[in-house]
């Protein structure tokens, strides 16, 4: 249990800020994405920086239960996904990308996710 508060305390204020960020500022995002999805380059480095981040909340913490512990583990297994398939074919990855940053509702979509997710792992970090 120690494990899991320490990571709602450490991934819960990330997903707020970001899910702060997209709401309230999603035609910046989007133009920010569209830039960094023209560079396979740095979607390459951003799926070398999210593998290790999702393996190392994987490893220790696969935790498979009934409550808020399972969001931190669901997080770090996306972040392994998302961080093997931007190293493994970053030109696919980019193509995935603009499919869906030109559409404005992802953007409100992924705020409402990262919000969510956000404020559940504060609250039982912090708070409960």
């Amino acid at each position: 249990m120690q494990t899991s508060v320490f990571l709602a305390k450490l991934i819960g204020p990330l997903a707020l800020a970001l899910g702060i960020a997209l709401a309230g500022n999603g035609a910046a995002f989007r133009a920010m994405a569209g830039e960094f999805l023209n560079s396979p380059a740095l979607i390459f480095l951003a799926g070398i920086i999210t593998l290790p981040a999702g393996l190392a909340i994987v490893l220790t913490h696969n935790v498979w239960t009934p409550n808020w512990r399972v969001v931190i583990t669901i997080v770090g297994w996306l972040s392994i996904i998302a961080g093997t398939f931007r190293t493994v074919a970053p030109q696919y990855a980019a193509a995935m990308g603009r499919s869906k940053v030109s559409n404005p509702v992802f953007t409100n979509i992924g705020a409402a996710i990262w919000l969510a997710v956000g404020a559940l792992l504060c609250f039982f970090g912090y708070f409960h």
